[in-house]
């Protein structure tokens, strides 16, 4: 493992939805979540802002996220490339 891939950190799977800031990715990032009474299963979606360094992903790539040290308000994940 090399220094940026720590195993602590955590690593998700998702889709770019918004690349209209600088060095800044929207990524959507969608899990399924079993209902503690009727046992259905259901999609809950969550939007994280990810840092992208040489604005490399545009809008509908899949690309993988790690957490990492806040590098602004909102931003505490980087892009670590593209998911399969």
């Amino acid at each position: 493992m090399t220094k940026e891939q720590n195993s602590k950190q955590r690593i998700l799977k998702g889709v770019v939805v918004s690349d209209k800031m600088q060095k800044t990715v929207v990524v959507e990032v969608s899990r399924m979540k079993k209902h503690p009474k009727y046992k259905k299963y259901y999609s809950v979606t969550k939007r994280f802002k990810a840092h992208d360094e040489e604005r490399q992903f545009h809008t509908g790539d899949k690309v993988l996220i790690q957490e990492t040290k806040p590098t602004s308000k909102e931003k505490r994940w980087i892009v670590i490339g593209k998911a399969d």
